[in-house]
């Protein structure tokens, strides 16, 4: 997980220990029992761990060991996905990731994809494995496929239709299961159940899903209830067991998450999008804040209001700053009904939003290389950080979209 030509952080190589490496091999560490040896090592990040490698013979047998490099920590990452990929036949596969600890841009390569690949998207993620929607050439249908970065492994997944590639939302659940949920229908792969074909259920909701996500094996998503004239969103949410799909006994199905105390929540946010909220006890709803209730009332900023799951409250989770978000917006606002998922409209422009577990990510057409960051308090107060990323490499244009991922070795494909 080298970094990125624009960082200057040394980069850990490819793992392997180099020829100077034999001037390390009587160093007193090397004499060190295998057990107090691995109690050293994984009090290191996982960066610095992988870097290890390069070291010794012995720190490279070490690190190399599948039982111990599963005991490593993960590292939380911000991938972003190219607004108009262009592969480069002269330089191996890489995603651009975000390191929020470090705030380092770092390079991940993914040389292991198959040569006949002419363009990637990273769309999902669970605990050390990557999804991505595969381009091929000559082309064809898209296919899905798990891998592991830093183990430098893939799987593909069996094939899905075209349609469920251009308009399905990508959601990875636990045990390898994963979910691409559609306007009338949800696929399913489990490979618990069968690992040669996507089963397909009925999604039964009153209207399109918005923005779905998947928290504690239970599946949250918004839906519009409202007229052609005026939107009116209500939160539903389903068990993975309500969906048949083998997490236990089929109970449960879609129904409204809806509280009398909740007031107006739903109605002073504008195209609302939902993201996971820290530690799985949190749901996160942002959208733009209406000055009024008008139909066509403007936008005065993005808020991000945060549900806790357990007490059923919603409050305030934080607010953009007015000068942050006038970088967004430009001159006063224009509604767009064609705006797409994950979109806030502000201005005349089209805001992306992403991220999760903490840290939501804003992207614009008109704030260029750069990105909005805002990080919640850690005792959960209201307010949170807000801050810009700079220095996105390789990207002058468009609006960048990007996915949490925690890097590791705790699971194959």
């Amino acid at each position: 997980m080298p970094p990125s030509p624009s960082s200057d952080d040394p980069s850990p190589g490819s793992g392997e220990a180099s020829d100077d490496s034999a001037s390390y091999d009587g160093a007193p560490i090397n004499y060190l029992p295998p057990d107090a040896l691995h109690n050293i090592l994984l009090r290191l990040p996982l960066r610095d761990a992988v870097s290890c490698r390069a070291v010794s013979r012995t720190l490279r047998d070490s690190l190399s060991a599948p039982s111990f490099l599963s005991l490593l920590p993960t590292l939380r990452l911000l991938l972003l996905r190219h607004p108009r990929p262009t592969p480069s036949p002269s330089s191996p596969p890489s995603l651009h990731a975000f390191d929020p600890s470090t705030r380092r841009w770092l390079l991940l390569p993914l040389p292991f994809l198959p040569s006949q690949v002419t363009s990637f998207s990273p769309v999902s993620s669970s605990t050390s494995l990557l999804y991505l929607w595969l381009d091929p050439n000559p082309p064809s249908t898209k296919s899905l496929a798990v891998c592991n970065p830093l183990s430098q492994s893939y799987r593909l997944l069996p094939p899905l239709g075209s349609a469920w590639s251009r308009h399905g939302t990508v959601l990875a659940g636990p045990r390898g299961t994963l979910l691409v949920i559609s306007e009338l229908a949800v696929m399913c792969f489990s490979p618990q159940q069968n690992e040669s074909q996507w089963m397909k259920h009925a999604l039964s909701l009153p209207t399109k899903p918005r923005s779905p996500v998947l928290i504690n094996e239970t599946l949250f998503t918004l839906c519009d209830v409202g007229s052609a004239w005026r939107s009116q969103w209500k939160l539903f949410s389903c068990p993975l067991a309500g969906l048949g799909l083998g997490f236990g006994p089929r109970q449960g199905g879609w129904a409204p998450v809806e509280r009398h105390m909740w007031g107006d929540v739903f109605e002073i946010l504008k195209r609302p999008r939902l993201l996971p909220g820290s530690g799985g006890r949190r749901l996160l709803m942002i959208g733009g804040l209406r000055s009024s209730f008008a139909m066509d009332a403007p936008c005065s900023t993005v808020l991000i209001l945060r549900l806790d799951l357990e007490r059923m409250e919603w409050d305030e989770a934080g607010r953009m700053p007015p000068e942050m978000y006038r970088c967004f917006t430009g001159i006063g606002e224009i509604r767009d009904p064609l705006a797409g998922p994950g979109v806030v409209t502000v201005g005349n422009n089209k805001v992306k939003v992403f991220g999760g577990e903490g840290r939501v990510w804003f992207s614009g057409k008109r704030v260029r290389g750069k990105i909005a960051m805002w990080e919640e308090y850690e005792d959960g107060s209201t307010g949170g950080e807000w801050s810009w990323v700079e220095g996105i490499p390789g990207y002058n244009e468009g609006v960048y979209r990007g996915i949490v991922f925690d890097v590791g070795f705790t699971a194959m494909p």
